[in-house]
């Protein structure tokens, strides 16, 4: 039976890498996988893009009215649908790659963000969580070796934490940076006690 699999982690846990190692290896033994992007992504375009610097173009680019099972119907040979930055998905596009799994015994491979610079769920990855057949965290390292959870905002070097959820990076101007819960905490309240001392 096809499965649904969400792998989630913070930035720089190597979900790109891991997702065009995948379709690689589908591909090399002869199957065929289906890449799919929310267009809401534009930090690489048309294309999935590894911080090790390899990339694929994607098939589709979807936006958030997409139906992905409309999509299907042209790609019903497929073994693998894999996506990246799947917490920009809506809900009922998760629920359409379950369907996909149960319908046509397709397993499909979302790869993404759990939470936001806020530490608050996407829509995508949280529904993802509830219905997704299997979940694996992937691993990366805080600034200070522990185990990073959160995604930093950082706008001209300034931890931010108000705005809108989502906000690309890849400008001079915004960054993010995966750190663990401790660091996310003091980082935070550095910030405010400046603001403290600025209003006094």
């Amino acid at each position: 039976m096809a499965k649904l699999l969400f792998k989630y982690g913070a930035m720089n846990s190597g979900k790109s890498t891991i997702l065009l190692q995948t379709a690689h290896n589908y591909e090399e033994r002869g199957m065929k996988v289906l890449v799919i992007k929310p267009a809401i992504d534009k930090k690489a375009e048309d294309r999935v893009s590894s911080r090790l610097n390899i990339e694929r173009k994607v098939d589709y680019l979807i936006d958030k009215d997409t139906s992905i099972i409309g999509l299907m119907q042209n790609h019903l040979d497929v073994t693998c649908i894999l996506v990246d930055e799947a917490q920009f998905l809506e809900p009922f596009q998760v629920d359409e790659l379950l369907r996909i799994t149960t319908n046509y015994d397709i397993n499909v491979v979302c790869y993404g963000l759990r939470t936001d610079f806020k530490t608050n769920g996407f829509p995508g990855s949280i529904r993802l969580l509830e219905v997704a057949h299997d979940l694996k965290e992937m691993e990366t390292v805080c600034r200070c070796g522990n185990k990073a959870k959160f995604n930093a905002r950082f706008i001209d070097g300034k931890i931010v934490t108000e705005g809108d959820q989502v906000l690309i990076d890849g400008t001079s101007l915004i960054t993010y940076e995966s750190v663990c819960p401790k660091c996310y905490y003091e980082l935070k309240e550095g910030k405010q006690k400046m603001l403290k001392k600025i209003h006094k």
